[in-house]
């Protein structure tokens, strides 16, 4: 039921909209045929991650184009107290770190298709502008279909 709910809400409210559960984001996938960008971040203490959060994935350029394109997984691993996640949220985030960020790197992007193989890898803060952001995943995007 709640699946249904946030396909019917992104298709009438298309926006930005950062899922916790990769599984729900795959259904997602391929009933509409995006890509998943996947990142791994440490929200309250990985100064690179707040500075992509900032600079690209909250830019309007990155938000523009994933609304209509992308859906968007954020495995955060926030340390301070005030910040902590639930049970559930912590055991989806390391069962997809396990699978996909074994070495605990931060921040770490990945581009997946809708079967959750890997198109591309950003390893650290991306540089450059969030058009260039865009660009290299639209050009995966190409390169995948």
């Amino acid at each position: 039921m709640k699946l249904s709910i946030f396909l019917l809400l992104a298709f009438i409210n298309p926006g930005v909209n950062w899922l916790g559960n990769f599984q729900e984001a795959q259904i997602a996938a391929h009933a509409a045929h995006k890509l998943i960008l996947i990142n791994f971040s440490g929200s309250d203490w990985c100064g690179p991650c707040i500075r992509l959060r900032r600079e690209i994935l909250e830019s309007k350029p990155f938000e523009d184009y994933a609304a209509s394109h992308l859906l968007l997984v954020r495995a955060d691993f926030p340390r301070q107290k005030k910040n902590q996640l639930s049970k559930e949220q912590v055991r989806l985030n390391e069962a997809l770190a396990d699978k996909y960020n074994p070495e605990g790197k931060f921040p770490y992007t990945l581009l997946v298709d809708e079967n959750g193989k890997v198109i591309k890898v950003w390893d650290g803060f991306p540089g450059g502008t969030p058009e260039k952001f865009v660009g290299e995943i639209t050009a995966m995007e190409h390169d995948a279909q």
